[in-house]
């Protein structure tokens, strides 16, 4: 399908930049034919800020441990890392996505509610979790973050009652558990707006997963339920950007529905723990956009096209999480090996620069991608890692920070021709770039990644169709490394954004190896 809002075009005929074949005295001496131009008949677009949202679950350290540690000296009266609270300010985090993830499908939210909490076995984690931490912690820890909450409910082991409950007890002031809430000191209502019915149903290694004939009929009733409580709900169902699972979802529930909520995980470290390289991360940068348009495709041809029904990306990130033998339920788990997530060196320009082109691809189409989750934000893959003496902002953290400090606020639509970088038989471009402006044009800020693990990349600018003249240099804000394995840990930050002056010579300008570069147009 051909989204209105970009067109991207790509130079098939383009030399080919090879990180095995080609030199970068080599590259250098060919003429470079990147550029950036305006498309004539597109449309500007507002897009939706919760494109950078973020994701917790109640798996390992992310939330014991991660953001809610009683025993930490950065611990406040209710026991949220007031640490982490102030770093995911600085990126404005606009919804976080909770409680799971795998874990909701056996979550049963009262067991997380009143004075008396009981630790329960966590049948997907196997482990214990005591509770301590459920729905009223949550949203007082989003409203000290200043963020939406966005609920999954339990579509596993749970019942379309149980979830309706559950937006009564956040929503309501009057029934059972409107005054169950009340009672337990939330005497306001919490106004949850976002609910999920369920999480990856679609799959074997979901307990209570579904079989497609049964997912379409349980998501139509879970949301007559929940709209019969909160009519103004925005709801999200479990979808994937395959049609035999989707079509039929739409078919049976899609009339009741706000979002499908699509997941991507590109590096499979599920039971080994053995990251890709730096060049292997740069041949998946273009695979997010390639699931968003497929499911797009899905919507047209289900009826609810043109943001009738809207995409949700609320679980993505370039490395999936270890955790060994998930879902091979004979063998069972290898718990310690969960530390491995931690690892600091795993972390790198590479991670950086799949997020950078993962948010370009959901910015492209943001007539109908309106909300993304960064799953997780703290600890495992996150772009926070929580330690007792602080935190360690990872090279992902600075691609929030730049995309929600620097950016403009309306999409503008262009058109990429770019060289290609390769590896073997797999190629991808080797640039990938947004356009981005002001309420009145005065303002622009393109976000440019240089895929190329060693060689600069010269991209020419359309100043005219800005209706600008090309000036002799320009100001950007840069996230790079010494190296493309660069990383982050304690009390080393080798990545972090720095401000540049650009030299613009014949209307082009000339991108640093490995990076994101948000380029300012006054």
């Amino acid at each position: 399908m051909k989204n209105l809002f970009i067109s991207i075009a790509v130079c098939y005929a383009a030399q080919f930049v090879s990180v095995e074949n080609i030199s970068a005295q080599q590259s250098r001496q060919k003429e470079s034919i990147n550029s950036i131009q305006m498309v004539s008949d597109g449309q500007r677009i507002k897009y939706n800020k919760m494109i950078f949202g973020q994701f917790i679950e109640h798996f390992d350290n992310q939330i014991y441990g991660g953001i809610f540690d009683p025993t930490s000296r950065f611990a406040d009266e209710d026991g949220f890392r007031t640490d982490v609270i102030e770093a995911l300010k600085e990126i404005k985090t606009p919804i976080v996505r909770w409680p799971g993830g795998c874990f909701v499908s056996t979550y049963h939210w009262l067991d997380g509610v009143g004075p008396e909490r009981t630790p329960t076995y966590d049948k997907t984690w196997q482990v214990e979790d005591p509770n301590t931490f459920g729905t009223d912690e949550y949203i007082k820890w989003c409203r000290k973050v200043g963020c939406e909450p966005y609920i999954c409910t339990n579509a596993g082991t749970g019942t379309p009652e149980e979830m309706s409950d559950w937006v009564e007890y956040c929503n309501l002031t009057v029934g059972k558990f409107g005054r169950m809430r009340m009672k337990n000191g939330y005497i306001e209502p919490h106004n949850v707006k976002y609910w999920s019915v369920g999480n990856e149903n679609w799959g074997a290694h979901e307990l209570g997963a579904r079989t497609v004939q049964e997912w379409g009929p349980m998501v139509r009733e879970s949301a007559k339920m929940m709209r019969s409580v909160t009519k103004d709900a925005k709801l999200f169902a479990a979808a994937t950007s395959n049609k035999n699972w989707t079509m039929p979802l739409l078919r049976e529930a899609g009339s009741h529905l706000d979002y499908v909520a699509i997941h991507g995980y590109w590096d499979p470290l599920f039971h080994r723990n053995t990251p890709a390289s730096f060049i292997d991360c740069m041949m998946k940068t273009e695979a997010p956009e390639q699931d968003i348009v497929r499911t797009i495709d899905i919507l047209n041809e289900a009826g609810f096209g043109g943001g009738k029904i809207k995409i949700a990306y609320d679980e993505w990130n370039l490395r999936n999480w270890h955790h060994p033998w998930h879902g091979n339920f004979r063998k069972g788990f290898e718990l310690e090996a969960r530390r491995k997530n931690d690892i600091a060196a795993t972390y790198t320009m590479a991670d950086a620069l799949f997020s950078a082109c993962f948010l370009n691809s959901c910015l492209r189409h943001s007539d109908i991608v309106d909300i993304a989750c960064f799953a997780p934000v703290v600890n495992t893959r996150g772009p926070l890692f929580v330690h007792p003496n602080g935190i360690v902002k990872r090279t992902t953290y600075y691609i929030f920070w730049m995309y929600t400090n620097l950016m403009e606020d309306w999409m503008v639509p262009v058109s990429v021709k770019a060289d290609k970088l390769t590896k073997g038989e797999h190629s991808v471009d080797v640039l990938d770039g947004i356009l981005t402006a002001n309420d009145d044009k005065s303002r622009y800020v393109y976000a440019l990644v240089n895929k190329h693990p060693n060689q600069s990349q010269e991209i020419e600018i359309d100043f005219k169709g800005l209706g600008k003249k090309a000036p002799r240099k320009l100001t950007g804000h840069v996230l790079s490394g010494s190296t493309a394995d660069d990383y982050n840990d304690i009390d080393t930050e080798r990545v972090k954004p720095e401000t540049r002056t650009f030299a613009v010579n014949n209307g082009k300008v000339t991108l640093p190896a490995h990076s994101l570069t948000m380029l300012i147009i006054e």
